[in-house]
């Protein structure tokens, strides 16, 4: 507000004008005010000051509304100031009340509508822009390249027919303006004629007054019916577009929550690779070890062999290595439980995972059954609009019924008229009559044309009714198939768990089984080490060979973990498979469900479809029903002008009669006497 004053100031200086109190009475009021607008009504305003105005209010960024009613502006100073606001980026509201515009007024106004792209609301009342038709054509125009007005007031500005044609040809290529005020105006049949016109094309604008026009009520009615034919398609337009919002917003959540699953999926897939690689690795540092135990064992029988041919002197040290031997023994004894113990943990882990596993798939089923029940919802929904739109075409028929005995009750009307008129005047209407009863038969033929036209049109819509049936009996089918499957398919995959995991605790058990084996030929070998130790010096042959036995063990129990390796590998590699084939099956599920939503979609397309042509039908149904009633008014004054023909034509006569009568020597003397 203080950068407004300064430059109002600033420019008042350089152009050397005295500031007018009242602009800065009104902004030091703005100071304490929240709301953003400036109130100059009843003020008046010069030139230059419009000038400054104008200039200021170009770059203005704080008002939003402007007041200027009952200024009494000049023509140059209104075209200053609204050159001014043709550039200003925030002004909502205008109001050029009671200021007397006329055709520089209406140019500079057609211009801000042309170039502004802020301005909602613009009031013009009690001005006279419809007296210079050059200047309101410009003004219309503006009207016609403008699209963001929402309302515009036009009363009491002396506008004709020709100003409302110009106005109604801009409303044909305007799809914004929503509010137009005309009442009292000049715009008569001609122009009630035009903007019912432009209303067939314009579907934006819900309110127009017309009162004090002088426009025919049935025109008016036309008039009417059209706004609420627009006014019901612009709430069908909201409501369409707040469906497609919200079908939108749950698309997005399905695809978010899709987006987590296969996530999830991913993150359960790169633990089990970690898990894996950490297995190998244990693995990997296992054989190492028992790769160096064996090059001690190695070692320790190269020492043995080199003491037994020294000497038997060396039995001492031979008993003392004994020892050593025997402690390994503890010590490989002690791998051999670590290894049981290692083993005995995997199966629980195994078991842990399968049981994870099979919450996972009762999950996954249970979503399915919930995207099952929403598709049920959807086909209950499509339902309910079936039978509304049955409902619809029931109130049709009752509609046109009513119609048809409104119509019939008028032409009876009409033709009870017709012969008393032909009994008071069969000489002179002879032709006439001939004439209207062609016209009538000729109604009658299009009343009969009009009813096949529209009993097939409610054939057409019956059958579709019956396509849509169909249509929704097949989604229901294909519904309850999709859920038999899924059903089939949780059995088959809770039955192939099952199998999976009675298979792996029979193989693990034969494991255990086997390893127990192993754990008691171990000792037996260790009891047979100990036999052979105390018989060292007549034995070392035999010590050798088994020596040679306990290599061709470790090489065994080294395939046997190469083994157990590429087992696990394979369990893994089914892990990946089946994870995969959830997930195609995941998609599969997800593009049945977007087809779904597709034929929804073409189900909506299709009611809005028939929607709009019932309503059109219905529009051309009113507008000939108005082209009929004004036939038969013009009728009407057609009678009512050949009666007065005649009642001229028999005062004439006895005019004529009473003259020739006073005028004969008769009448004379009549007189006389």
């Amino acid at each position: 507000m203080d950068d407004f004053k300064r430059t109002y100031l600033r420019l008042c200086k350089e152009f050397c004008i005295e500031p007018q109190e009242c602009i800065l009475n009104q902004l030091h009021v703005c100071d304490g005010n929240l709301r953003k607008r400036l109130d100059l009504s009843t003020q008046s305003l010069s030139v230059d000051t419009c000038a400054v105005l104008g200039k200021v209010l170009m770059n203005d960024v704080v008002f939003t509304e402007i007041m200027l009613c009952d200024c009494m502006l000049n023509e140059e100073g209104a075209k200053v100031l609204l050159y001014g606001l043709c550039a200003n980026t925030t002004i909502q509201i205008l109001d050029i009340k009671g200021n007397n515009l006329r055709a520089a007024g209406a140019e500079a106004l057609g211009k801000l509508l042309r170039q502004n792209k802020s301005l909602k609301r613009l009031i013009l009342e009690w001005n006279a822009l419809g007296m210079w038709e050059e200047g309101f054509c410009i003004f219309c125009e503006g009207v016609k390249a403008n699209k963001h007005l929402k309302y515009l007031d036009l009363r009491s500005n002396q506008v004709n027919h020709l100003g409302v044609g110009e106005l109604a040809l801009a409303l044909k290529h305007n799809d914004t303006l929503e509010e137009l005020d005309l009442r009292w105006n000049n715009v008569g049949l001609i122009g009630g004629r035009a903007l019912l016109n432009a209303l067939q094309q314009n579907k934006s604008l819900v309110r127009l007054e017309l009162a004090g026009n002088n426009i025919p009520s049935d025109l008016l009615k036309a008039i009417e019916q059209a706004i609420g034919h627009n006014s019901d398609c612009q709430t069908a337009l909201r409501e369409n577009k707040v469906r497609s919002k919200v079908l939108s917003n749950e698309i997005q959540c399905l695809k978010a929550e899709k987006n987590k699953q296969f996530l999830n999926l991913m993150g359960v897939i790169d633990q089990q690779k970690d898990e894996l690689s950490r297995s190998n690795r244990t693995s990997a540092v296992q054989v190492g070890q028992l790769q160096e135990a064996l090059n001690e064992r190695s070692s320790i029988v190269n020492s043995l062999r080199a003491k037994v041919q020294m000497s038997e002197a060396a039995l001492t040290l031979s008993k003392q290595k004994t020892n050593d031997l025997k402690d390994l023994l503890e010590k490989a004894r002690k791998e051999n439980f670590e290894l049981n113990e290692k083993h005995s943990k995997e199966l629980r882990n195994e078991q842990e995972e399968m049981y994870t596993r099979e919450a996972k798939l009762t999950r996954e089923i249970n979503a399915a059954n919930g995207k099952n029940m929403e598709l049920k919802n959807k086909v209950d929904e499509l339902e309910r609009r079936c039978k509304s739109q049955q409902d619809q075409i029931c109130h049709l028929k009752e509609e046109l019924a009513n119609v048809t005995t409104e119509m019939k009750v008028k032409l009876a009307q009409t033709e009870e008229r017709l012969e008393a008129e032909k009994k008071r005047y069969k000489q002179v209407l002879d032709d006439a009559d001939a004439v209207w009863q062609k016209e009538m038969e000729h109604m009658k033929r299009h009343l009969e044309e009009m009813q096949r036209t529209l009993q097939e049109r409610i054939h057409k819509l019956e059958k579709v009714k019956l396509q849509l049936e169909d249509d929704l009996s097949r989604a229901k089918a294909a519904a309850i198939a999709d859920r038999a499957q899924a059903e089939e398919d949780q059995i088959k995959a809770r039955n192939q768990a099952r199998l999976e995991e009675q298979q792996k605790l029979v193989h693990l058990e034969e494991k255990l089984h086997y390893l127990n084996q192993t754990r008691d030929e171990f000792q037996n070998r260790c009891t047979v080490q100990n036999q052979s130790i105390t018989e060292l010096q007549g034995k070392n042959n035999k010590f050798a060979f088994e020596i040679e036995g306990l290599k061709r063990r470790i090489e065994e129990l080294n395939q046997e973990l190469s083994i157990k390796d590429q087992e696990k590998v394979a369990e893994v590699n089914i892990v990946r498979i089946e994870l995969q084939e959830q997930i195609g099956h995941l998609q599969a599920e997800r593009a049945a469900q977007e087809g779904l939503k597709e034929k929804i979609s073409v189900l909506e397309r299709q009611l809005k479809a028939q929607s709009s042509s019932h309503r059109e039908t219905m529009l051309d149904k009113d507008g000939e029903i108005s082209s009929l009633l004004e036939k038969v008014r013009l009728k009407d004054s057609e009678i009512m002008r050949m009666r007065e023909d005649e009642a001229q034509r028999a005062s004439f006569l006895h005019n004529a009669i009473l003259s020739y009568v006073q005028g004969s020597p008769l009448g004379t003397q009549n007189t006389k006497k």
